[in-house]
Formats: C-alpha cells, structure tokens, sequence
C-alpha cells in the first residue's frame, strides 16, 4: 500500500513527510523537517500530489455540475384559452444560451449583435410565408434585448407589435403581427 517516495500525512498529527522504509506494518519516514520517524499503516494517509490533484480539479466541468444542481422550475397551470381554428404562433427563443453551445469569448456587443440578426431573419421568413403573427422571447433582464427588438421592428412598415401575453411569457416576451397585402 506504501511505497518508498510516496507522500504521506500522519492523521493524528500535523506531520507530513515522505516514505523512507516499509516494514511490513511500521513505516519509517522523513518529515519534512528532516525528522526520522516511526508509524504503523493505519496511523498514515497517503497524499497526492497537489499538481495531479490541480490537474483532476481543472478536469470537472462547471456547466455540467450547475445543469445538475438546477432546480426544475414549477410548471404553471393557467390554461390559456383558444378559439378551434386558431394556430399557436411560432415562438423564437432569443436566449444566447439557446443560440448558441458556448458563448465563452463572445463580447456583449458579438452577442447583441447575433441575438438581433436571428430575429431578423425570422421575420423576413415570417413575411415571406406569410405567417401572420411570430413571438420573441427575450426575457426581462436590463431591458438591452428588447430595445434593440423594437428598433428592429420600428424599421418594417407592415409590422405591429405589443407586449407578449403577461400570463404565458411575463415580461419577457414581444409578439409581432405581420400584416398581409393581398397578392
């Protein structure tokens, strides 16, 4: 179990050092004060070096450890009510976390930037096939996401555009309307 050069702790005591003898249950060591000393195995601990204990540490992946310590959020219950012929509008989740795998090294600027050309491109897919109402979920935040929306959407003649339903999105949502000129 030890060998000689391992590092070893004694558990009792704040004594480190290094193996210098094994004999079969008594282990001689130096201490890292130079000390000669004398213990049985179940007195030591055997310590790892703290290179390959940094190098095991460097290994974990945060994002994995923080998606399983996420609490499930409570589902709502409030049921909003349809007519029989209408079709729900199309949702585009704005969220860089849904955009993109990694935004690691993306500046706020790059990430503006992406979150508004995707919203663009969904509208002139919207106005292109003629699909009359689409949502941008953008969420609450410092407000940043949303401004940039409705400058985005200011520009477009044949546009409207209000506030998400509050009870299915909050305040984070933004629905568009996309009037239709008859062809």
């Amino acid at each position: 179990m030890f060998n000689k050069g391992d590092k070893v702790s004694v558990l009792d005591e704040a004594i480190n050092g290094v193996v210098f003898e094994v004999k079969g249950n008594e282990i001689a060591i130096e201490t890292e004060n130079g000390f000669m000393m004398t213990f049985a195995v179940n007195e030591l601990l055997k310590v790892n070096d703290s290179s390959i204990l940094m190098e095991s540490i460097k290994r974990i992946n945060i994002d994995d450890i923080a998606k399983e310590k996420e609490i499930p959020k409570a589902r709502s219950f409030v049921k909003e009510r349809k007519d029989k012929h209408e079709i729900s509008a199309p949702e585009f989740d704005l969220h860089i976390e849904k955009l993109v795998t990694n935004k690691r090294g993306m500046s706020n600027y790059d990430i503006l930037t992406l979150q508004s050309e995707t919203a663009k491109r969904h509208i002139e897919f919207a106005i292109r096939n003629r699909i009359p109402k689409i949502v941008f979920i953008h969420g609450v935040g410092e407000g940043i996401l949303k401004s940039e929306l409705d400058f985005l959407l200011g520009r477009y003649d044949n546009i409207a555009f209000q506030d998400g339903n509050y009870q299915k999105y909050g305040q984070g949502a933004t629905e568009v309307f996309i009037k239709q000129n008859s062809r």
